[in-house]
């Protein structure tokens, strides 16, 4: 746990000495409010809920976080810091562990940065707050499988642009698992498992499960199942590439 606490504080301290944090944060807090007071009808549905804006989450991820985590490995291949960090005193799987930490906890400083949304629709109204709470930790668990996927991606590359795009069409792909777009095409071939298969794979039924306010173990286990089977993943992918 030590070696994984350094590893933790060196990253999320690396967040806020470049520009990177600070333009993630104001994209992201722009693109919520925008998004949602102007494109997702908010005073138009007359309803004081926080629907639409939860409703945004898997669409801004799917390409913000990718764009986040394309530096974790890529960068420091590319600059040829990972010899050096991989000589620490600290294995591989605290290493990938602790990058990953670091970047989910900024994440999730940015969807708590988020908060004045909460206030602002006790103040217009009284929502469900339970229904919100439950929503926004689905949306730390979705946040938490996105950056898994581009934390593995950024291992394969040594290139942040491809590490980028590569990680939003994979983050793509999953988010749209569950759509009538992609089950069509396999269900005039394959099996009808295979199908449910590919359906139970997407985030957004997983996340809208969640959003509505029951917080199933199926869909947690399904989350905490993803991150961890990314990170054994990407843990793999730096071990075969030592010594590229």
């Amino acid at each position: 746990m030590r070696a994984i606490g350094a590893i933790f504080r060196r990253e999320l301290t690396g967040y806020f000495v470049t520009p990177v944090a600070y333009v993630f944060l104001v994209i992201f807090l722009a693109l919520m409010g925008a998004l949602t007071f102007y494109f997702g009808g908010f005073y138009e549905r007359g309803q004081a809920d926080l629907g639409p804006f939860f409703g945004l989450h898997p669409w801004l991820y799917a390409f913000l976080v990718p764009a986040l985590a394309m530096r974790l490995w890529a960068e420091e291949r590319d600059t040829g810091t990972i010899e050096l960090l991989l000589t620490l005193p600290v294995t591989t799987a605290q290493a990938v562990i602790g990058k990953f930490l670091a970047a989910w906890v900024f994440v999730l400083f940015a969807l708590v940065l988020t908060a004045p949304m909460w206030w602002t629709v006790n103040y217009l109204g009284e929502p469900d707050n339970g229904v919100i709470l439950a929503a926004y930790i689905g949306s730390a668990f979705m946040a938490g499988g996105f950056l898994a996927i581009g934390s593995f991606v950024s291992a394969l590359t040594r290139s942040q642009v491809v590490a980028f795009v590569i990680g939003f069409v994979l983050c793509f792909l999953f988010l749209m698992a569950g759509y009538p777009l992609v089950l069509d095409a396999f269900r005039g071939w394959a099996p009808q498992g295979v199908v449910d298969a590919i359906s139970a794979l997407s985030f957004q039924a997983h996340f809208e499960s969640i959003r509505r306010g029951v917080l199933e173990l199926r869909d947690l286990i399904y989350f905490f199942g993803l991150i961890v089977f990314f990170l054994f993943a990407n843990v793999t992918v730096i071990e075969m590439k030592k010594g590229e």
